[in-house]
């Protein structure tokens, strides 16, 4: 019979690893996280690797290393590596203008003239697209676009088809604004390889790296972690829809669309996995790209390519193709160094790099919005840099 992981935990005598399990026994005893996998790589090698608290509280299950959760936005770097990997074959490029795949998505400007999206423009975030939870004006709920979180059952097609419905924010190349964008490219990229999403990403990011658990279907459900947002006096489960407010809107959940053939595979949201796949995936980034990508490829989406449109939104902070950049940490009010990429998910998961430290920092929780926003992150960073 194995321990729990919880009593697994592995570290090494050069990370001091008290300040860190501190963060995670806080977040568990204070009832903000029900269950979390926290993995650090440094220079290359894992120092830190713990699985704490419940992957399902009501059936008495721990969390364990091993255990699949739900990415949400975690699921952006994978398909972003899968385009990156189709630029360096020729077969897409980056001024490319999107209809060449996608003829008919034709959103127009805010004045209603014809506006030019080109590949660029999604994987950094500038296309003048938008997701529902972001809104001001509720557009996009009035169109029913779905931001790959809920509403399952829907077509890529139909998404596609709404999300065009609604004029963009601002002309392309203009302005910054975290969006349905890599929803968009997944689109692409199925038109050009002829295949699911999920076959796209499997030939072309997981499969190299010989990694089983990260799809966009659960392969064991016996490890999937539930779901859950905060909540008091304890985080709450989710039942088949939750809403849970957040910016200026609020998320719609459907913790089963997962499960559900028949919902479009979302290039932003939509995949479930593994901790110690994401910093496989991160790490790889990390070394230079290969197997998968050039290091110069690498180099370009490790750097700002949002011309300083995204520090006016958030100061001290870029977004290359990706993942967000810290191009100011004073500014951004992280201990991370200049040039780290970090990013994470909605469902409950924040992960970091700090390539001037070789750092590779991994959180995924089962608890949303806190594991992805709350005090634990910003815990869990200082603990991490007190520990080096």
């Amino acid at each position: 019979m194995s321990l729990p992981l919880d009593l697994q935990r592995a570290t090494t005598p050069l990370f001091h690893a008290d300040g860190v399990d501190a963060a995670i026994d806080a977040a568990l005893n204070d009832k903000r996280l029900v269950g979390a996998v926290v993995l650090i790589a440094a220079n290359g090698e894992t120092v830190y690797r713990r699985a704490a608290g419940l992957a399902d509280r009501e059936n008495g299950i721990g969390m364990r290393e091993d255990t699949i959760f739900r990415l949400a936005s975690v699921t952006k770097p994978i398909v972003t590596i899968a385009a990156m990997r189709l630029i360096e074959q020729g077969r897409l490029g980056l001024d490319d203008p999107i209809t060449k795949w996608l003829p008919d998505f034709r959103p127009t400007l805010p004045d209603g003239g014809e506006a030019t999206i080109r590949i660029r423009h999604l994987l950094n975030h500038t296309s003048g697209l938008s997701y529902c939870f972001a809104e001001e004006d509720g557009s996009y709920e009035r169109a029913g676009v779905s931001d790959g979180i809920g509403e399952p059952g829907m077509s890529l097609a139909e998404n596609l088809r709404r999300i065009a419905s609604v004029p963009l924010l601002f002309a392309p190349g203009e302005g910054w604004r975290y969006s349905l964008a890599i929803d968009v490219l997944g689109g692409i990229i199925e038109a050009e390889m002829g295949v699911s999403l999920d076959e796209a990403v499997a030939e072309l990011v997981t499969g190299p790296l010989g990694l089983r658990d990260t799809a966009f279907s659960v392969r064991d459900r016996q490890r999937l972690a539930a779901a859950y947002t905060d909540a008091s006096p304890e985080p709450k489960l989710m039942g088949k829809e939750a809403l849970v407010p957040a910016l200026t809107g609020s998320v719609r959940f459907a913790p089963d669309r997962i499960f559900d053939p028949t919902s479009y595979h979302s290039g932003g949201a939509g995949m479930a996995g593994t901790a110690d796949d994401i910093l496989t995936i991160l790490e790889t980034i990390r070394r230079g790209g290969a197997p998968l990508l050039s290091s110069e490829t690498v180099a370009t989406m490790m750097v700002d390519q949002t011309g300083g449109r995204r520090q006016a939104v958030e100061p001290g902070s870029g977004f290359g193709f990706g993942w967000a950049v810290v191009t100011d940490p004073e500014a951004a009010q992280v201990p991370l160094t200049k040039g780290s990429l970090q990013w994470g998910g909605v469902y409950g998961h924040s992960w970091f790099v700090d390539p001037s430290k070789g750092l590779t920092v991994v959180a995924l929780t089962n608890t949303t919005l806190e594991g992805m926003w709350g005090r634990f992150t910003v815990d869990l960073r200082k603990a991490v840099y007190a520990a080096i």
